[in-house]
């Protein structure tokens, strides 16, 4: 098990549903990272969030996931995002998660946000995924997701929440205060990775991407509005220790989803 995990989130413009500018920006930006463990992509990343999926959708055999396979194996690195998936004629909102020997796992966004009608044109997920990166156990979930705790909760199979999205400036309040009440209610680092910018449909982006610990303090935030990679540390044993101190998650309720 790895004591220390580094971060690197990419808080960044997304030019729209244009995946080879967006995967080239992206890589110009990994190119000039530290070295890091895993790097976190926003929410749609190679083509901003579309209800067009059939302009943009790839196969899992398509040139983005090849390009996030690149990255891993050449770089040493995990990295994770969402993109846009064909699938079996259904379309899916699905994180991509690549380690850095190239294994790939995924997880299909389970909360469609229904406001924008993304559950009339892609696939609700029905599992959660947790991964295991170098001993530790991450969960990384998309966006919407973040408004819905029980399928946030640390059910002690996790010690890594992460969120990927495309939250729009006006509702950012709820991104700050949820990010950090998952965090505290669950008693996991956790990370949110929002894009910045102007969207074609006239959506106003701000970023905060952020990470907090497990008793809701800031460990790293980006400046509102800008392009910025956030890199930090996370520490194992300081969470694992305070579990062990302030017992909290020993008092859970048990539930089952449907």
């Amino acid at each position: 098990m790895q004591n220390q995990l580094k971060i690197a989130a990419i808080q960044t413009n997304l030019t729209w549903e244009n995946s080879h500018v967006n995967l080239a920006s992206f890589q110009t930006k990994i190119d000039l990272l530290d070295e890091v463990d895993l790097i976190v992509l926003p929410e749609m990343f190679s083509t901003g969030f579309t209800m067009q999926p059939t302009l943009v959708a790839e196969t899992m055999d398509g040139n983005t996931v090849q390009w996030m396979i690149t990255i891993a194996t050449s770089k040493n690195v995990a990295i994770v995002g969402s993109i846009v998936i064909e699938e079996n004629q259904q379309y899916y909102n699905r994180v991509i998660f690549v380690h850095a020997n190239g294994k790939i796992e995924t997880y299909d966004k389970r909360h469609l946000f229904s406001l924008a009608g993304e559950h009339k044109v892609y696939t609700s997920g029905e599992k959660r995924l947790i991964v295991n990166l170098k001993g530790w156990r991450i969960c990384p979930l998309i966006c919407y997701d973040l408004r819905f705790p029980v399928w946030s909760r640390n059910t002690d199979d996790y010690d890594l929440l992460i969120y990927m999205a495309n939250w729009p400036k006006p509702r950012i309040f709820a991104w700050d205060t949820l990010l950090k009440a998952r965090a505290i209610e669950n008693m996991s680092y956790c990370v949110g990775v929002n894009r910045v910018g102007e969207d074609e449909n006239g959506y106003q982006y701000n970023g905060h991407t952020a990470v907090y610990d497990y008793l809701g303090a800031d460990v790293a935030t980006t400046i509102d509005g800008e392009e910025e990679v956030l890199q930090c540390t996370l520490t194992k044993s300081f969470q694992d220790e305070t579990r062990k101190k302030l017992n909290f998650l020993n008092d859970r309720d048990y539930f089952t989803i449907n």
